[in-house]
């Protein structure tokens, strides 16, 4: 049976004009701004009016830890709305925005797949409203202002060697993660190293995330640290005066974006901070406001639960004051299979002996979020090649944990084929069951946040951390930074540092190889292993099959 592409599903919607979508949630047309006939921005007087409303219930999606088989997040965060409206609920959802460099590099795009979409799902994972633009712009300046500082004088006593604003574009591209800037003589200032990230990696794509409006976006730009004086003391983005300039630059990609699913369903696409990186999560502005516009709300966290779900709980929600009513752990029969030693080329072949030894995997992840307080269900995303002895596999391990697991077909059949998870999710939303905690307390010190999440979270036996990274820690406290949740930076593939070790590892140790102070997001970054900022494409990029046809339609993207 040959299925159609996702690119071929999204041109064949019959997509309502974007102001039907904005009547549904009751927003005045003259709040709407439109960009085209599909997508349109909500504006900050909207927002304002509606704050005083009650807020609906919050469902977090996430999932095991990324497998090559594929799990389907994003897909069952836009199926589940659609679900949720196809039994009479009022649900919209709220994912992340996509990022060029994994568009056309392995990763894909970020809209959702087969009936279960976003649309317009190309300009999503093109250009759409132009926010990352908007970001990448307002990195580039401050980067631009820094440098021209230090030639005009350098009132601010930057040392040269400790500029630690980077700079950014978005794509994938290995050759600039580490440069020599400044070359060519005295008219063209002075060279140092320098280097690129990724625009999702940047610290002003995880401020416009968390900040709520336009005056606390332009104070955690202030309060960015981009380098430091001889005597280690911090210059902030303020002493540079270019948070004003910045916040500018980002004043309509502060605004959430409305779009529709496949089932004409309101669907805010708003943000994308890195999850390995950064928080992985959609911007706080976006999911708050949803909150008051519909009684369910849907939203995703990045890759697995030991990363987005966690930072979704430790950071987001404790910063934004969200309390989660529900979690949806999302698996897949074919990424157990994986985890229990099972090749890719062989998944087709029914192995349950193999899906029972990679449940693991997904247990731990279960048992993770029982510790924030959120009652979980199990979505098992399904494929063709499952098997019912398979399925039933993963359902018995759950049920032997207290966790129902239920078998989702909204890939194939739009929200008809979640409606049993749908019910279950408003089940445990209506219970009353959630009583919402972050895993540690504001007052623990940096080093103790650091442990807690790594012996809580990733099960390792100790953390590593050598006297300069704990002397660097004690001087953040001293500063006042030590009340601040942590953003661990790990590979996404395992629960150790090490991608190949999948399932449920034990024995193993975390070394930290370094920490940053991300002051204007409000958060320290601690990178764990081997973390790229700045991802490379692989040997065969999708940007290879990317083109436009002979009528004039894009092919390639999915």
């Amino acid at each position: 049976m040959a299925f159609k592409s996702d690119i071929e599903i999204a041109r064949e919607a019959n997509k309502k004009p974007i102001q039907q979508i904005g009547d549904a949630l009751n927003i005045p047309g003259e709040h709407l701004l439109p960009y085209g006939h599909d997508k349109a921005k909500i504006s900050q007087a909207f927002i304002d009016s509606v704050q005083e409303r009650p807020d609906g219930k919050l469902i977090l999606v996430t999932a095991i830890n990324p497998t090559p088989a594929g799990e389907g997040k994003t897909t069952t965060t836009v199926g589940l709305g659609d679900g949720l409206n196809k039994i009479g609920k009022k649900a919209m959802i709220c994912i992340r925005e996509a990022s060029l460099g994994p568009n056309f590099g392995m990763k894909g795009g970020a809209a959702g797949g087969g009936k279960a979409q976003v649309v317009p799902m190309e300009e999503m994972n093109l250009h759409f409203t132009g926010d990352f633009h908007a970001i990448t712009s307002a990195h580039s300046l401050l980067s631009a202002m820094i440098d021209n500082h230090i030639y005009w004088g350098n009132e601010a006593q930057i040392d040269q060697r400790r500029v630690t604003w980077r700079r950014v574009v978005d794509m994938n591209d290995r050759s600039l993660r580490q440069i020599t800037s400044s070359l060519g003589g005295v008219s063209n200032g002075f060279p140092r190293e320098d280097g690129f990230d990724i625009t999702v990696a940047s610290e002003v794509m995880a401020i416009l995330c968390l900040a709520k409006n336009l005056k606390d976006l332009e104070e955690r730009l202030g309060n960015m640290i981009v380098a430091y004086r001889r005597d280690k003391s911090p210059v902030f983005c303020r002493d540079i005066k270019a948070e004003g300039a910045m916040t500018v630059l980002l004043k309509d990609a502060m605004q959430p974006n409305l779009v529709q699913t496949l089932e004409n369903n309101p669907a805010f696409v708003h943000g994308g901070p890195f999850a390995n990186i950064a928080h992985g999560c959609n911007s706080v502005i976006a999911t708050t406001t949803a909150l008051k516009l519909a009684d369910y709300v849907v939203t995703e966290a990045g890759f697995g639960a030991d990363l987005g779900a966690e930072k979704f709980m430790d950071i987001k929600c404790r910063k934004a004051g969200l309390k989660p009513d529900a979690v949806v752990i999302v698996a897949t029969v074919r990424a157990m299979k994986m985890n229990g030693g099972v090749a890719k080329a062989d998944l087709g072949a029914e192995k349950v002996a193999a899906v029972k030894a990679g449940c693991p995997n997904l247990g731990r992840h279960i048992e993770n979020m029982k510790k924030f307080g959120v009652p979980a269900v199990v979505g098992i995303n399904h494929f063709v090649t499952d098997t019912d002895a398979e399925v039933q596999a993963v359902m018995d391990y759950c049920a032997e944990l207290g966790v129902e697991a239920i078998l989702n077909k909204h890939w194939e059949l739009g929200g008809e084929g979640i409606t049993e998870t749908a019910k279950k999710v408003v089940e445990l939303c209506e219970s009353g069951a959630a009583n919402y905690a972050p895993l540690y307390a504001d007052e623990l010190s940096l080093a103790e946040k650091i442990e807690t999440v790594c012996k809580e979270i990733y099960r390792a036996d100790s953390v590593v951390m050598d006297g300069k990274i704990l002397n660097q820690l004690k001087e953040w406290e001293a500063q006042g930074y030590g009340n601040l949740p942590v953003c661990m930076a790990k590979t996404q593939y395992s629960f150790s540092t090490d991608p190949t070790q999948r399932g449920a590892p034990t024995g193993f140790d975390i070394p930290v190889r370094e920490v940053r102070l991300s002051a204007g997001a409000g958060f320290i970054v601690v990178v764990c292993g081997e973390i790229m900022t700045m991802p490379g494409l692989p040997r065969v990029p999708a940007a290879e099959s990317i083109r436009l046809n002979d009528e004039g339609l894009i092919e390639g993207l999915f």
